[in-house]
């Protein structure tokens, strides 16, 4: 029971990893940053380098592609905080996670946004592993070159919660 439970708080991580991390991609175009559950206040502080937070389609709809075994790592890479690092460090780091992924059969979905406020928003999603019962996960984002990228200690988290390590996470 316990396995099962680590399998699936690794498999939310690993989904998580290569697809919201995608939220970095949030274009611009759309600043329905609205959806915030966090003050205007917040938003407002200034720090510069801040993105628009991603709302919860444009997640949604770039998961897949994230998660998608034939996109490169090179491309998902950007996605996640010291990316380009993490990569020099373990070229397979994003493909360990995409594999586990499509091994459980793990399906993943964005319910909700939220900034934090200064360089810092969280998603919640909702996970399942070979269609069982939804899991809600919740998913750290840091603000970096301008945008939204998933916090590189949950990524080496979920890795490790897999049973295995990565140069990228020492």
């Amino acid at each position: 029971m316990k396995l099962q439970m680590t399998g699936r708080i690794a498999v939310a991580t690993l989904a998580v990893v290569a697809a919201l991390g995608m939220s970095a991609c949030g274009s611009g175009d759309k600043n329905e940053g609205s959806k915030p559950k966090s003050s205007s206040k917040a938003a407002a502080t200034s720090v510069q380098n801040v993105p628009p937070v991603p709302t919860v389609e444009e997640l949604n709809n770039e998961l897949s592609q994230a998660l998608d075994p034939n996109v490169p790592a090179e491309e998902k890479i950007q996605y996640l905080e010291d990316g380009q690092q993490a990569l020099q460090k373990d070229p397979d780091m994003i493909k360990k996670l995409t594999d586990a992924y499509q091994q459980n059969n793990a399906k993943i979905e964005v319910t909700n946004v939220t900034y934090l406020g200064g360089d810092t928003l969280t998603a919640k999603a909702n996970f399942s592993i070979n269609d069982g019962a939804p899991s809600e996960a919740s998913v750290p984002f840091v603000a970096q070159n301008g945008k939204w990228v998933l916090q590189k200690s949950w990524a080496c988290a979920g890795i490790q919660n897999l049973g295995q390590a990565s140069p990228a996470c020492s």
